[in-house]
């Protein structure tokens, strides 16, 4: 038998894990909270990162083959309940592709005018040639895709946003005007209204995916060592960011200018302006737009080679089990790509492009969400009916540390799945009908499809067992 060369090494792995997680996009929704956005983000990465980060390290270090949360979930509940683990991994992150598409179509079309980074035509035509040409390079294989994920994430994430950072606080120190109160009385965010509260389950949902990368495990160069080491790294140059960036957002642009598509390039250029840099902002843009094509890289073969593990075990037709030499999963991206182009139509259909990125954010939350519960539960059986399976990893604290881990996730997992059903402020009381409609409709038709899918299920699908 032929050893095949594990490609990813800890660096990479790290990037690949920040590329999923760490994202610009996040900064502009979290300012409205002001400085109360800072303990916000400490009590998500607390109450939801840390959780999820132990449980799935735990999980990765165990069972480390290619498949990730299928695998783990089919180990506890067997094969249909890991079916529909990795199919809500995956159908959560086709119904997320447009939200950071959008992203990155606003940070391209901002930099050629305003009117651009907001124009549904230009959104919707975006998404479509951006993700399809990203589809195209993924089918290089996981080494070029791990390159270019690792080199993206750097110029076009951490630096644009160390730049947002080092020129908020600049601005905040030299004096200039601060758009939030910066007092004690501010510390606490103002989540008054349920309304608001859906911010939240936006900002639980851009934190999701430090498990995904599990999937490329048999890729991993020590895999028991690499996991844990590169969910720690990624934690914390998370915290640091995402504290810092969303408070310099806050604190320069005007709450009534703050965009959530197009947030982070606007921070940049309103700082640029006023020191008579604007010629610089095109080309931060560009590099902020690369950053969020490191992370969509990185979620566009993820989830795909996790559906593919369960495919081939019978739950999905030959023609979704087709790969290319590289390895990667054709006929799984063509499907996906497919749905992408489908769902980008409501950058048309819906009043504006705000409107099209919020109601899918929140479709996204709840099925990431139940996806969470089904590893979380799995993590609790494993741990008592095989008990034996070697654990580099465990969750700290023992038995003790290990349920409370679990239960401050579930107590998470619950908040967001309700708040997920409320729509947001900036959403307007006139989109209330369509914003309930959608989310209920989507969550009963993709929570029901990999059942429906088995009914058909033949003998002829199964290629391993």
């Amino acid at each position: 038998m032929i050893m095949r060369k594990r490609s990813i090494s800890l660096f990479v792995l790290t990037m690949m894990n920040l590329a999923a997680i760490i994202s610009l996009k996040t900064w502009p929704f979290a300012a409205s909270f002001g400085l109360g956005s800072v303990l916000l983000i400490l009590c998500v990465i607390i109450g939801f990162m840390i959780p999820v980060a132990f449980i799935s390290a735990e999980l990765a270090t165990a069972w480390p083959q290619t498949g990730g949360v299928y695998i783990w979930v089919k180990e506890a509940f067997g094969h249909k309940i890991g079916f529909l683990a990795v199919w809500l991994l995956w159908i959560e992150n086709v119904v997320w592709y447009p939200t950071i598409l959008t992203f990155i179509a606003g940070a391209i079309g901002y930099t050629f005018g305003d009117n651009l980074a907001n124009n549904p035509w230009f959104t919707a035509i975006s998404i479509n040639v951006i993700y399809w040409g990203m589809t195209l390079f993924n089918l290089r294989g996981l080494k070029e895709s791990g390159i270019f994920t690792s080199y993206s994430v750097i110029l076009g994430t951490l630096i644009p946003g160390a730049l947002i950072i080092l020129m908020g606080l600049g601005w905040y120190f030299s004096g200039n005007k601060v758009e939030i109160p910066i007092d004690t009385k501010s510390i606490l965010p103002d989540v008054g209204t349920i309304a608001s509260l859906a911010v939240i389950a936006g900002l639980v949902e851009s934190y999701s995916g430090i498990e995904m990368n599990a999937v490329h495990a048999a890729d991993v160069q020590n895999p028991q060592k690499s996991f844990p080491i590169s969910i720690f790294i990624t934690i914390l140059v998370l915290t640091l960011f995402s504290t810092l960036g969303t408070l310099s957002v806050a604190m320069v642009l005007p709450s009534s200018t703050i965009s959530f598509t197009s947030g982070g390039i606007e921070t940049v250029a309103y700082i640029f302006q006023k020191y008579n840099l604007s010629f610089l902002t095109p080309i931060v843009g560009l590099f902020i737009a690369l950053g969020a094509l490191a992370s969509l890289s990185t979620w566009i073969i993820g989830p795909s080679r996790g559906l593919l593990t369960a495919a081939r075990f019978g739950d999905l037709p030959p023609v979704l089990h087709k790969t290319n030499k590289k390895g990667m999963p054709l006929g799984m991206l063509i499907l996906q790509g497919v749905l992408v182009s489908i769902i980008s139509t409501l950058f048309i259909l819906l009043p504006s492009v705000g409107h099209s990125f919020w109601i899918l954010e929140a479709m996204v939350a709840q099925l990431y969400i139940i996806m969470y519960i089904l590893m979380f539960a799995a993590a609790i059986c494993l741990r008592y009916t095989q008990p034996q399976v070697w654990r580099p990893f465990k969750v700290p604290g023992g038995a003790i540390g290990f349920w409370l881990t679990n239960i401050i996730g579930f107590i998470v997992f619950l908040f967001v799945l309700v708040i997920g059903f409320i729509p947001p402020s900036e959403l307007g009381s006139a989109d209330l009908k369509v914003y309930e409609i959608v989310q209920v409709a989507g969550m009963i038709f993709f929570v029901a499809a990999p059942f429906i899918i088995t009914l058909f299920k033949k003998p002829s699908w199964d290629e391993i067992s």
